[in-house]
């Protein structure tokens, strides 16, 4: 570049001390009315100054026209006045999707570079568009339900607080009815195996998603109608006090075995519902409440521990026919579960020996003294150690009693308590009295049903 004075050319154009040629100023767009006309228009020519005369020379032309042999100029064109403000407000969402032409994109640009306002919507309009377009997927965690639930569940107690022995029931079966959500229609058809034991073999029956969740509340129906609620099979339930398999055959000849969705899973969670609300509000006394399970009956408190671990085992029958993830109950939970068991082997035991199914027990001396013991140690999640009396379910369970000693995982004792591992395949430790080890895990065994 050279300076003011250095013009390069025979002379400076328009001569010395001429302003140099500008052209005059546009008119400023109005804020209102139609996109204006972007064609390009002629713009009039810019005078020169009164007492400027510039000089003729072979770089201009005098008024007649361009030289002679010389090629006219190309006229100028302005740039196309920018459109409105409105206008261009208007085009931001576009703009930001990339859906504007070439001319509306710069018109565009321009202004954002000038309206702090529309730089700001612009920006957030971008930022917008990126969420619409995740590099991501969207498909949520499987497990993210369950882990939400367990944070909920660990938060600040209700103003009604449930019963503790009323929890694992309320947890589980929450923890169901979030993985019955998750499924399709067509997966409520899915087939499900059931196993259990009895008369010392396994058992199986194979039915849907839908026939278990009927199975659940037709069984769970047993806990409503002690508390006074309604009978879920109604005009089907079977006459006299029958236990959990005649009315689960009964609910099932009902329902033409294929039950449908909306006929199991809202009326399985209302009837859940209605049953913590009612022992939530009924006060301390209901848990000795007697529930009969045919010929044996065992006290609310148990029978909700009894349903809550069906419930969980039930929930990962479904879980496996789905292929869907499951996770076991709290530590806690497990515990309180695994205790009830416990509590009802010394009864089992009893009963087995009156079949001829277990050994003889020994002879006590008074009705209470202490008899021989197990102890049975349960390792992992929700474990701890128990000690079975083997002679009488009236005998107390003492240490310096204890013939035999039984490790167990605490899942591998809740699959055998829900018969689907045989006692033979329980990977036990075991030391101490032979007979004593088989009748207890056979025992253990005999605790489910269907």
């Amino acid at each position: 570049m050279n300076g003011p004075d250095e013009w390069e050319g025979p002379e400076r154009p328009g001569g010395p001390g001429e302003r140099p040629r500008i052209p005059a100023p546009r008119a400023a767009a109005e804020d209102r009315g139609p996109l204006p006309d972007l064609r390009p228009a002629p713009e009039p020519e810019a005078k020169p100054e009164p007492d400027a005369k510039p000089e003729p020379d072979s770089m201009t032309t005098d008024a007649t026209g361009p030289a002679p042999g010389e090629t006219p100029p190309e006229p100028s064109h302005p740039a196309p006045a920018a459109p409105p403000h409105k206008v261009l407000k208007s085009l931001l969402g576009a703009w930001a999707l990339a859906a504007c032409s070439a001319e509306e994109t710069a018109a565009v640009e321009t202004h954002l570079t000038d309206c702090a306002s529309c730089a700001d919507e612009a920006l957030r309009l971008r930022d917008a568009v990126g969420l619409l377009h995740p590099a991501d997927s969207l498909d949520l965690d499987p497990l993210l339900r369950s882990r939400v639930l367990e944070g909920c569940l660990g938060r600040r107690p209700a103003r009604i607080p449930v019963p503790e022995w009323a929890t694992p029931y309320d947890a589980e079966t929450a923890k169901l009815d979030a993985l019955l959500h998750d499924m399709g229609e067509s997966e409520w058809r899915a087939p499900v195996r059931l196993r259990w034991f009895e008369d010392e073999r396994a058992m199986e029956r194979e039915t849907t998603v839908a026939g278990v969740i009927g199975h659940l509340m037709t069984v769970d129906g047993l806990v409503a109608t002690a508390l006074g609620l309604a009978d879920p099979l109604g005009a089907d339930a079977p006459p006299g006090t029958p236990g959990p398999t005649r009315r689960t055959e009964a609910y099932w000849r009902a329902a033409g075995e294929e039950p449908g969705r909306l006929a199991t899973h809202r009326p399985w969670r209302e009837q859940s519902y209605a049953l913590i609300r009612t022992v939530s509000f009924a006060g301390g006394g209901v848990g000795e409440l007697l529930v009969p399970y045919g010929s044996l009956q065992l006290p609310m408190c148990d029978s909700f521990l009894d349903r809550a671990f069906g419930c969980w085992v039930h929930a990962g029958d479904i879980a496996d026919a789905v292929d869907y993830p499951y996770e076991p109950p709290s530590a806690r939970h497990v515990h309180q579960l695994i205790d009830l068991a416990t509590r009802l082997l010394p009864t089992t035991l009893a009963h087995r020996r009156r079949a001829g199914l277990a050994s003889p027990a020994q002879k006590l001396v008074e009705a209470g003294a202490p008899g021989r013991t197990l102890h049975l140690e349960v390792e992992g999640s929700g474990g701890g150690h128990w000690y079975i009396p083997l002679d009488s379910p009236a005998a107390l369970g003492a240490k310096e009693h204890t013939v035999a000693h039984i490790a167990l995982d605490s899942t591998e004792f809740c699959q055998l308590a829900a018969g689907h591992v045989s006692p033979e395949e329980a990977a036990a430790g075991q030391d101490g009295e032979r007979e004593a080890i088989r009748d207890v895990l056979f025992a253990t065994a005999s605790l489910s049903r269907l």
